[in-house]
């Protein structure tokens, strides 16, 4: 028994935590070379570890800005942008979550050029106007992280991001790039409103889904008056599948095309009982809106089109 520092390695170490039940287990270290064993009730496990001297040094905060959000404030904002995110290395903004503060508003917006998610709450008691790009991977450390209730202090410099709560802290280097401006492909005039019910529509489309093609994941929307008919066909296969649900729609008979698979990850992580989609042509964007907000929060959502083929 004595101090002394060792970096082991992650995967190896919580892997083997996680596949033993709830006992205590013993960690040896070899002051030679750094070996690990892991002794439990059933046997012992060794593995390489590394001299705890090596590990890079955790950056520290330096001429920081530094916000108070509330942990839930936080969780929602991750779940509801992160599957927007791009995995495109060539755009690496795209890649992370871009954050702005505003004073008193906190603006999350995630896009992949396909879909584009901004999402707003009010009441963050801040005096800083700044924005930055959180990757993807810190975003989904976070998410598991986060405590159930209680306020996390967001602080940040120009190169990185400081999260602590409770008795831990999580360091992340912003992605250094410029994000695209997104408010200039949000449409504003939109003379078609659809409201339909949420699930409704979520779970027609998981069912029309299965008969799209499997590359473009292609739904076609027939919108009339008082019904949405969703369908599908995939002309490799001679599947087609339609539906017709009931729904509220203000304007011009419309046909316009989605990729089913897009639509259907933004209307599982909206909550509200009613949605919205705001539509022009069938080859503009259509915005999806949940039709009750919870207070303080403002959430807008954009999927483009997937062009028709005649």
């Amino acid at each position: 028994d004595g101090d002394g520092t060792v970096a082991v390695p992650a995967k190896i170490l919580l892997d083997t935590l996680k596949a033993l039940p709830e006992q205590p287990v013993t960690l040896a270290v070899d002051d030679e070379n750094f070996g690990i064993t892991i002794t439990s009730a059933y046997g012992k496990y060794r593995l390489a570890g590394e001299n705890g001297e090596d590990f890079p040094r955790i950056p520290e905060a330096t001429q920081v800005d530094s916000v108070k959000v509330p942990a839930t404030t936080l969780v929602n904002a991750i779940n509801k942008t992160l599957f927007a995110t791009s995995n495109d290395e060539l755009r690496p903004a795209m890649t992370g979550v871009y954050v702005s503060l505003d004073f008193n508003k906190m603006i999350f917006v995630s896009t992949d050029a396909h879909k584009l998610v901004r999402y707003t709450f009010t009441n963050v008691p801040g005096e800083v106007a700044t924005s930055f790009i959180i990757p993807q991977k810190a975003l989904n450390l976070l998410k598991n992280a986060l405590p159930e209730d209680g306020e996390v202090n967001l602080s940040f410099d120009k190169a990185n991001a400081f999260f602590s709560f409770d008795n831990t802290r999580l360091v992340c280097r912003l992605i250094d790039a410029r994000y695209p401006d997104y408010n200039a492909v949000i449409p504003v005039d939109n003379p078609h409103t659809l409201i339909i019910k949420r699930t409704d529509l979520l779970n027609s489309l998981k069912r029309i889904a299965i008969y799209a093609n499997k590359t473009t994941n292609q739904v076609i929307f027939d919108i009339a008056p008082d019904s949405l008919t969703v369908s599908a066909q995939d002309l490799d296969f001679s599947n087609e599948a339609n539906e017709q649900l009931a729904c509220n729609y203000e304007g011009t008979p419309l046909t316009i095309g989605f990729n089913a698979k897009f639509l259907i990850e933004m209307l599982s992580v909206l909550e509200s009982e009613e949605v919205k989609m705001e539509l022009a042509t069938p080859s503009r964007a259509g915005i999806l809106l949940p039709v009750d907000e919870t207070e303080g929060e403002e959430i807008l959502m954009l999927v483009m089109p997937v062009m028709m083929s005649h």
